[in-house]
């Protein structure tokens, strides 16, 4: 099919897809590295999990191709430390076979949902081993690290040191009878191994837990402090960072640990699943054995794993000059990448690329509670494909309710609405309606309508919508330039609503047609225009969407565009016009709501309380008898799952915070879902339909 496209510079996207070839910084231009926090290799994640981190790295590196920036995005699974041993013990296998199994879990999730790493590893490699034990001795020859000795929990019968995952006991503080060796599941509190009462071995119960001295190398978190002190407020200011538990929005250290004055804190630990701790020549410490920390290891993933992928990794990761380092974590994930990590960079000596932007995520909850591995309550990994509900349309409905400065909360009835109200007969109606009028109207051939290049308005109803395009466009860059990708994908939805309200307003149709065929190709060349604008901005956000459309439009990726223009020329023949989305019955959502309630009975009385009353037509029992039956989550259970030494830092007012309301969001979103309301109801009324119908079409 014949393609007239504009050529000039800046049209089309010149940089390729994820994962298409490694890219290496260049000097006078903006090279981004992006990562998401490695997740643990013991679990399946959740939507919670994929929207906290991978996802909305995802998101915010598919953008930066469409302005055209080299671009790399890091991330891969973190095997090390306790929390692998202690499952692997449970599923009976060898650490290494248990990683090999969740790093392919994993990967299928993460491929499903369209993320498109450049590279997805795993710290279990040569390179990692290499690079840490690197870093473990320039700590060492630059005089930050230190032994301590410390009572730790031992194993009489096993005959070894137990890591605090290893051992349960009686909570001194609750009586609870399984409390685990670094927190309590009945109270809540953070504990140390040796405080349990009764303690118990996890290899095996029956053996004599006791207490004996060993010695650990600590880094001197004390002696960087000043030094990480004055980096964070510098970078906090240059980089833009979101508001986090490191530093509030008037940029001042909130942090605790920060305020209480740092501690050294132990880079080794007594453990067989992990990188060796290196010694050089005589071994005065007595580290032989002993393995390195895996929260000092797992943040040397980042650049291990690109070490892994490209040959001039260092190229990305010592060169802050020329390199910006984004990273996206939930909040728990904070204090590790803005205080800890930068130390270790900065202890170390050597010209590391460090945090430039950091973008972190509250919680996502689940229908009113919370996503639970041992209550298979909620959806996990490779399931969400079972629903039958593309992963575009769950891409979208996770970043549109991203948890950006408060817990947000999933619901399916939400996500359908999304889908049928949002998705279908706003963004798909749009495309539909001016392809299928090219295709049936034009025999698929883009008429000659005199436009090209930038636009000017020579109409009132097209000085309007220039206008109001090219200031949303504005706004879509502004959002996304600061990383609000919330606010970036509402914008999106505002621009097709102007794209529909333009149709409408211009009357397009077959009398048009016939009456002014000139106004009639002019109002189709900017249509077709914009929805291939709108294929750039809705690459980041529902990839294999933007795909689609460049189908239909028998056209080349593109970049994203400051100013509406003629792109797509007079004589191009487009493709073949399909619907974007399909919609999703309403009686779907309490389907999938039984099946991932799982074992929780609160959910189950709470279904039957939001369930409809009897009746209703056969149209709709029939399509709720028919909606695919999902299966429960994995069966991990939540004992099993590892938390990061993260959960003993949180401090008390994360309860309070959970309780807050996102004013700043629900703000946000109820303006923007006022203004496509509104402008909805315009577009039908004018059409000669009645808004408030079921059955109404554009």
């Amino acid at each position: 099919m014949a393609q007239k496209i504009r050529s000039a510079e800046g049209v089309l996207r010149t940089i390729g897809p994820p994962g298409s070839s490694p890219e290496v910084p260049k000097e006078g231009e903006k090279n981004v590295l992006i990562t998401s926090a490695l997740p643990y290799c013991n679990n399946v994640p959740h939507l919670g999990n994929i929207i906290g981190s991978t996802l909305s790295a995802d998101v915010y590196s598919r953008y930066c191709r469409t302005r055209n920036r080299r671009t790399l995005y890091i991330c891969g699974t973190d095997e090390y430390g306790t929390a692998t041993e202690t499952q692997a013990l449970k599923e009976g296998v060898a650490p290494q076979a248990l990683c090999d199994k969740y790093y392919e879990l994993h990967k299928e999730t993460y491929e499903w949902f369209g993320i498109g790493f450049d590279y997805f590893g795993r710290t279990s490699t040569p390179w990692h081993t290499k690079i840490s034990q690197a870093i473990y001795l320039n700590l060492e020859k630059n005089g930050y690290l230190e032994k301590q000795e410390r009572e730790q929990t031992y194993c009489e019968g096993c005959q070894k040191f137990l890591a605090d995952r290893y051992v349960e006991g009686v909570c001194p503080h609750c009586g609870y009878e399984d409390a685990r060796g670094d927190q309590c599941d009945g109270c809540s509190r953070t504990l140390d191994a040796i405080e349990l009462i009764k303690p118990r071995c996890l290899v095996n119960k029956t053996h004599q837990v006791t207490s004996r001295v060993t010695g650990h190398m600590y880094l001197k978190l004390n002696t960087i402090q000043p030094a990480t002190e004055e980096w964070i407020k510098q970078s906090w200011k240059k980089g833009k960072w979101s508001v986090n538990a490191a530093i509030n929005s008037d940029g001042e250290i909130v942090d605790a640990r920060l305020r209480n004055g740092l501690l050294p804190t132990p880079l080794t630990r007594d453990l067989a699943w992990g990188i060796p701790v290196p010694i050089e020549g005589e071994d005065v410490y007595g580290m032989k054995g002993k393995v390195l920390y895996v929260w000092f290891d797992a943040p040397i993933g980042y650049p291990s794993i690109t070490a892994n992928y490209i040959p001039e990794w260092e190229k990305w990761w010592f060169n802050p000059e020329h390199v910006d380092l984004y990273q996206f974590m939930g909040k728990d994930n904070v204090y590790f990448h803005t205080v800890y990590w930068p130390s270790v960079q900065i202890a170390d000596g050597r010209n590391w690329t460090k945090l430039h932007h950091l973008s972190t995520t509250e919680y996502l909850n689940y229908e009113g509670g919370k996503f639970s591995k041992s209550k298979n309550r909620g959806v996990f990994g490779p399931a969400a494909k079972e629903t039958g509900i593309p992963a575009d349309v769950w891409r979208y409905y996770l970043i549109s309710t991203r948890p950006e400065t408060a817990d947000a909360m999933f619901s399916w009835t939400d996500a359908i609405a999304a889908n049928n109200n949002v998705l279908l007969n706003n963004f798909g109606n749009f495309v539909n309606r001016t392809m299928k009028f090219v295709s049936s109207q034009y025999n698929s051939v883009i008429p000659e309508s005199g436009d090209e290049g930038p636009l000017s308005p020579n109409d009132p109803v097209d000085a309007e919508f220039i206008t109001a395009v090219n200031g949303l466009l504005k706004d879509y860059i502004d959002a996304m330039e600061a990383v609000k990708l919330r606010l970036g994908l509402q914008t999106i939805m505002l621009i097709s609503i102007r794209g529909n309200n333009y149709l409408q307003s211009s009357g397009l149709g077959k009398a048009l047609m016939a009456e002014n065929p000139k106004r009639c190709a002019q109002v189709i060349s900017r249509a077709v225009n914009l929805i291939y604008t709108l294929s750039a901005l809705v690459y980041p956000f529902m990839p294999t969407t933007s795909e689609s459309i460049l189908k239909q439009l028998n056209a080349p990726a593109r970049a994203v565009p400051e100013v509406l223009s003629t792109d797509i020329l007079a004589g191009h023949v487009i493709g073949t016009p399909v619907h974007l989305f399909k919609r999703i019955d309403e009686e779907a959502a309490n389907v999938f709501r039984k099946k991932f309630r799982g074992d929780d009975e609160e959910a189950a009385e709470n279904d039957a309380t939001k369930a409809p009353a009897a009746g209703g037509s056969k149209k709709k029992k029939k399509a709720a008898a028919k909606a695919k039956v999902v299966p429960n989550g994995p069966n991990t259970q939540e004992k099993a799952t590892a938390e990061k030494p993260v959960a003993k830092e949180r401090d008390v007012t994360d309860k309070g915070k959970q309780k807050q309301i996102d004013l700043e969001g629900m703000r946000e979103a109820m303006d923007v879902l006022k203004q496509l309301k509104a402008e909805l109801e315009t577009i039908v009324r004018e059409s000669g339909q009645d808004p408030n119908a079921e059955d109404w079409e554009l």
